[in-house]
């Protein structure tokens, strides 16, 4: 008597399998940079911690403007892109950032985005969202390869960071569909 097969799967990993990995990736990347000191104090130089502190504030101050000009230009796509804007401010002030950047600091928590970066942001939806993720995701690339080199904590934020930065990007993508 022959054996019935199994149930078929659908080929490729599930969309939680991804993010759990990208997000597990990188959280191990951070904790085995290397770095024997946990505190952030001599695992690195402490102008390279600050240096790397600044950067990522400014790289995370940048995706805010961006969001800001796609929801200038597409104020519909506030549900999906609100949410992602307000995790990237968040961002900013982990590292450093706030209230001296105008963007973050907006009291409704939306800035005016200069006339440049409005002029940037493609008049299709599905595109400025696509451009969104390429965005984040070159930062969280970017990020996870910085973090390589940086003491422990920031080391172990850097990588939050950076897998939130990943999930944005594959929500962003989902959402340009």
């Amino acid at each position: 008597m022959p054996y019935p097969s199994p149930p078929r799967s659908p080929s490729g990993p599930r969309r939680r399998t991804l993010l759990a990995s990208a997000a597990g990736a990188a959280l191990l990347v951070g904790c085995s940079s290397g770095s024997e000191d946990s505190d952030g104090g001599t695992g690195g130089s402490p102008s390279l911690a600050e240096r790397a502190r600044a950067r990522a504030a400014l790289d995370s101050a940048g995706l805010v403007e961006r969001y800001d000009a796609v929801l200038a230009v597409h104020p519909a796509l506030a549900v999906l892109v609100g949410p992602l804007r307000a995790e990237a401010v968040r961002h900013v002030e982990a590292f450093g950032g706030g209230s001296s950047e105008p963007t973050a600091s907006a009291p409704s928590g939306k800035a005016s985005p200069s006339a440049s970066a409005t002029a940037a942001v493609p008049g299709d939806e599905r595109d400025a969202l696509t451009d969104l993720a390429a965005a984040e995701r070159a930062l969280a690339d970017r990020r996870a390869k910085a973090l390589l080199d940086l003491p422990g904590e920031l080391a172990r934020l850097l990588a939050s960071v950076a897998a939130a930065g990943a999930a944005h990007a594959y929500l962003l993508t989902e959402g340009a569909k």
